[in-house]
């Protein structure tokens, strides 16, 4: 790893270490992808890295390309001590609310990364504190939690948890691509790209929109 890459990362582990140096051994990242976008689930993913964990590239993941986030998914999740990830439709979206169902998957994506964590690790403990992205008045298993604004930015665990819930929302909307082509979901993943508005005009809605998106585009 060049230096350059190695203050980086040091750097965006700052926050880790403060809690490190408190005594605190296990800390759980959390963050979401497509809160913003017109069709698709929004998806929460919650991830406990080792103390020691340096991956080179991780960082928010609209910094990074999408083919090294997909390389960068596989590293993670392979060496994070529990993962886990919500999803949450675009039915339930329309029916709580897009910050409701943001919060309902990141409650699912933290019982999932429990029960990864119980699975790989002996002599299971839930993770001290959670650093979660901008999100406050959330069910966290009764997790201490610290809300950072702009946190994928800030800390090395919302950055790897951004990465997995930006890779899992993004592979979904490319299998559903393959269902409905027209609209360029491959391309756009379902934000609302000139292209993509002008699909709907022409095409209409499918399942995959949500209603309370596209009110004003038909």
């Amino acid at each position: 790893m060049k230096e350059k890459e190695f203050e980086r990362l040091t750097k965006l582990k700052k926050i880790e270490e403060e809690f490190y140096q408190k005594g605190i051994t296990s800390i759980a990242g959390i963050d979401e992808a497509g809160r913003g976008p017109l069709a698709g689930p929004v998806v929460v993913a919650c991830v406990v890295m080792p103390k020691d964990s340096m991956i080179e590239g991780v960082n928010d993941s609209k910094k990074v390309s999408e083919k090294k986030r997909e390389k960068l998914y596989e590293q993670i999740t392979e060496e994070a001590l529990g993962f886990g990830v919500g999803i949450i439709s675009q039915e339930e979206i329309d029916r709580i609310n897009i910050l409701n169902a943001t919060k309902e998957g990141l409650t699912a994506a933290i019982k999932e990364m429990e029960k990864d964590l119980q699975e790989k690790q002996r002599g299971f403990e839930k993770p001290e504190i959670i650093l979660v992205d901008a999100l406050t008045k959330i069910d966290t298993d009764h997790i201490p939690y610290k809300s950072i604004i702009k946190g994928d930015a800030k800390s090395y665990s919302i950055a790897a948890a951004s990465i997995v819930a930006k890779v899992t929302r993004d592979r979904i909307m490319r299998a559903w691509d393959e269902v409905y082509p027209m609209y360029g979901f491959e391309k756009h993943k379902g934000y609302g790209t000139a292209a993509h508005i002008a699909a709907i005009k022409e095409y209409g809605l499918c399942p995959l929109h949500r209603r309370s998106f596209v009110k004003n585009i038909v």
